[in-house]
């Protein structure tokens, strides 16, 4: 009887945190006389380890991968089951990589600004179909503009990337964001990354204009499409009242990017000595739930006469790569105070992220990169997402700054 080559073992590093691709169950056909001769994929039976991530870890007991033509491993997790041998859990692709059967069919068009991000999103799905709209404008300046095919898209799912970057292009979309439900298609989805007036939502004194609720109550009374009310996706929202400020013609799903900046954070060199610094409490009651696993830092703002001193009001930062996370930024003023205060208190590396990276005026050129040792006046890295075009395409490749696509994270909503 031919001896058999066992099976390779599994490396699996101590001390960083890791994920598991589908390649790496994969090694090589093992005989078994009781299977109807199929071919399976197995390695060492019983192999004890432990997995550590940012969502903390557990010990888990691989017993075997079998049947790879479907999307699931059986795993024996020994800390929340010791006692049953087989539990099924999904496999750790994604599902742009093995599409199925079921997924939906999306059309998609967008606007001059969104161009680079919606190629990105129909990349990373076949079931999404890119579509263009003409935008032209007649000689008094107003829009001109035109759907090609436009009966085409007849009881399609269908959906429009906007960015409202600018009062003069939000009235240039209006129209097509009205125009696309009443074209008897199956859905209608806007996404809309960033909420741009979402910093206008108060008003401290009488006469004060919320533009946003404003903005609001017109994404509201988009027409009805045949299958029912439009879906607004939009990515971490500056206020969470704000959710509140939308009718029922409309059903908004609130995104967030930091999943995008865990995932980065898991392939940093230093990713064990992370800690997440928040500049205010608004930060810390949006955000320290999805970041518990960090240690924490909050810090808050001080009034001292006519100025504002940002202080640690908790945490500690000395000898940690401390990263301070907001929803947006546009001045840069609080994110450099915090800054300052982090060195001060002997931080060893500071890096910031922020969803929506604005940057009137250019601010962004506030911001240094630190090649190490001063982080008291620069940066290690600056992270932001594409929910601002412009601001993506003018820092791309432009250090500290590193762009984190929204993408799939908008490829997967619009399979909801």
């Amino acid at each position: 009887m031919a001896a058999t080559t066992p099976p390779p073992s599994l490396s699996l590093p101590s001390n960083k945190p890791f994920s598991l691709k589908r390649s790496d169950f994969l090694f090589h056909p093992s005989n078994n006389n009781n299977n109807n001769n199929k071919s399976l994929f197995s390695f060492n039976s019983n192999l004890r380890c432990e997995i550590k991530g940012f969502e903390g870890h557990r010990r888990w007991t691989f017993d075997r991968i079998s049947d790879m033509n479907k999307d699931s491993t059986a795993l024996s997790n020994s800390s929340t089951n010791p006692s049953s041998p087989l539990v099924s859990v999904p496999a750790v692709t994604s599902a742009s990589q093995y599409p199925t059967k079921n997924a939906k069919k999306v059309v998609l068009f967008f606007c001059a600004e969104t161009k680079a991000l919606a190629e990105k999103i129909a990349a990373d799905s076949d079931a999404i179909e890119l579509r263009t709209i003409s935008w032209g404008k007649f000689p008094d300046g107003f829009p001109n503009i035109f759907i090609p095919n436009a009966q085409g898209i007849r009881g399609m799912h269908v959906a429009f990337l906007a960015s409202f970057s600018s009062p003069a292009v939000i009235f240039e979309q209006i129209p097509v964001i009205y125009a696309l439900p009443k074209l008897f298609i199956a859905s209608f989805t806007l996404v809309l990354p960033f909420f741009p007036t979402g910093t206008s939502e108060r008003m401290e004194d009488e006469g004060d204009i919320a533009t946003a609720f404003t903005l609001a109550r017109l994404l509201s009374n988009i027409p009805i499409s045949r299958g029912g009310p439009t879906s607004l996706v939009t990515f971490d929202i500056h206020a969470l009242q704000e959710r509140f400020y939308f009718g029922d013609n409309i059903l908004p799903c609130f995104e967030s990017g930091i999943p995008l900046l865990k995932r980065r954070l898991q392939d940093l060199p230093d990713s064990d000595n992370i800690a997440i610094a928040f500049p205010d409490d608004g930060a810390w009651k949006r955000f320290h739930k999805q970041l518990q696993h960090f240690p924490t830092i909050v810090c808050a703002k001080v009034r001292e006469g006519d100025q504002r001193i940002v202080r640690i009001k908790e945490g500690d930062p000395r000898g940690r790569h401390v990263v301070i996370v907001d929803d947006l930024v546009q001045s840069g003023g609080t994110l450099i105070e915090c800054q300052k205060v982090l060195a001060a208190h002997g931080a060893l590396k500071i890096s910031a992220y922020v969803t929506h990276g604005i940057f009137p005026n250019n601010s962004w050129a506030r911001f240094e990169h630190d090649n190490g040792g001063h982080p008291e006046t620069a940066f290690t890295y600056f992270w932001i997402t594409d929910s601002c075009p412009l601001t993506a395409k003018e820092l791309m490749n432009r250090p500290p700054f590193e762009i984190l696509s929204l993408a799939r994270s908008i490829s997967a909503s619009l399979q909801i």
